[in-house]
């Protein structure tokens, strides 16, 4: 959306495809016991320039609430609050010293510049270095099997780097508290004044329509293929699917560039949305360092979002992050509730199940794209082999996590090099046939 827009401004004529019912993709909302909010979740921060300039443009940077928010930790079978210094030097799990360290990894990572120089390191590695083996073994190992499983042996430093730089910058200053934002109505509400924007524009939207394959046009555009046959030109076409995705549609292309594509690793998701009658324990995300729970953390939206935009009631996100391949995908919902639930009840002993007013199940097998060893030197180019095709999409997010601040910034990027000068192909510097 932000990549039409951009070409938009700059007076290209512009379709924007979505194979889905509406726009917004990862972003999007759905229902849940009579609200609408988002099927995955979000959140804002104060650093997230590119986002905020964004909801300036479309006239909803100003509706953005600012609330300090709590943070929780699952871990012996307790929950700690770590919200502020105070709440940090009393963490018990942690002894003194290990404290220091810990402290000092966030202030090290948060301050290393060339983050570069992380991609030859395993995360592994470098925290074990910063922090030491108890820490590690205690805070760390956990956190990256919740979030990366076993693939965190082959993810590198540079994946830290960004999660710590992004969380830290949402604190007014060390290790104080946390500034996080939300817009009234979430992003069904920005989705919505976007795709009104789009229109106005004059940009085309065409939404439930997957494109089944891209390849050569004549005169040198690019062919678009529907699933029900049907088959459009295009002086030039941006897939911004995910690589595995664009490989299998982008027949065409040479078979290194497919491969590369292919072989980008991705994790993927499955995450509830719970509706409860009372709230949880008022931390907007709990990080859970035990083993044996169905999910990867509790993030308690109402935690963060004033409770009147659900009519009193409380939503929660559990999810839980899995390799694309994972068999846990073809689980059937009820089966995942219960485990979940179970999860529920251990960590809250108050916890009943007959406060859950409605309780949702959402997949995507393509979420993260996981910056391994050496990454950058290997990720998908932007310009392919064939004229006039590119292909944007969170895999050349290198020094960064993907939240919505990354990929508006992917795509404002992309969309200069797009538009940086007529009649010249600003991704390969030659004139355009």
């Amino acid at each position: 959306m932000t990549l039409a827009h951009r070409l938009a401004t700059a007076r290209a004529d512009v379709t924007l495809i979505e194979a889905g019912p509406s726009l917004g993709g990862l972003a999007g909302a759905w229902q849940l016991d009579g609200l609408t909010w988002d099927r995955f979740y979000h959140v804002i921060l104060q650093s997230d320039v590119a986002l905020r300039s964004l909801l300036a443009e479309l006239g909803l940077e100003h509706d953005v609430r600012w609330v300090r928010a709590k943070t929780g930790f699952y871990t012996d079978g307790r929950l700690h609050s770590m919200s502020n210094v105070i709440e940090f030097a009393r963490f018990a799990p942690l002894g003194a010293w290990d404290k220091l360290r810990l402290a000092a990894t966030i202030l090290r990572t948060v301050h290393l510049r060339d983050w570069r120089r992380l991609e030859d390191v395993t995360v592994a590695d470098w925290l074990v270095r910063l922090s030491g083996e108890r820490t590690f073994a205690k805070i760390w190992r956990p956190l990256l099997c919740a979030k990366l499983g076993e693939l965190y042996r082959d993810t590198s430093a540079a994946f830290i780097w960004a999660v710590i730089a992004r969380m830290y910058a949402a604190r007014r200053s060390g290790l104080k508290t946390e500034m996080f934002g939300y817009v009234p109505g979430g992003y069904a509400h920005i989705l919505g004044r976007f795709e009104e924007h789009l229109r106005e524009q004059g940009v085309h939207i065409v939404c439930g329509c997957p494109v089944a394959s891209v390849g050569r046009g004549a005169q040198r555009r690019v062919r678009m293929t529907w699933q029900d046959g049907r088959a459009d030109e295009f002086d030039r076409a941006v897939i911004t699917a995910p690589a595995p995705v664009a490989a299998a549609m982008c027949t065409e292309l040479e078979e290194p560039e497919r491969a590369c594509l292919r072989n980008v690793t991705y994790l993927g998701v499955i995450c509830a949305s719970v509706v409860l009658d009372r709230p949880l324990a008022g931390y907007y995300i709990t990080n859970i360092t035990d083993d044996g729970l169905p999910f990867t953390a509790v993030i308690e939206m109402t935690a963060l979002v004033n409770r009147a935009e659900f009519g009193g009631r409380t939503l929660v996100y559990l999810p839980k992050y899995l390799p694309t391949d994972d068999p846990a995908f073809a689980l059937p919902d009820e089966q995942i509730e219960t485990a979940f639930m179970a999860g529920l009840e251990r960590m809250y002993p108050a916890f009943s199940r007959r406060s859950v007013r409605c309780l949702r199940i959402a997949r995507a097998r393509y979420v993260l794209p996981l910056p391994q060893l050496g990454y950058s030197r290997r990720m998908p180019p932007r310009v392919t082999s064939q004229p006039g095709l590119y292909v944007v999409n969170a895999a050349q997010i290198v020094n960064g996590t993907l939240n919505v601040n990354q990929t508006v910034e992917l795509a404002n990027a992309a969309a200069a090099a797009l538009a940086a000068q007529a009649g010249v192909d600003p991704f390969l510097g030659a004139p355009v046939a």
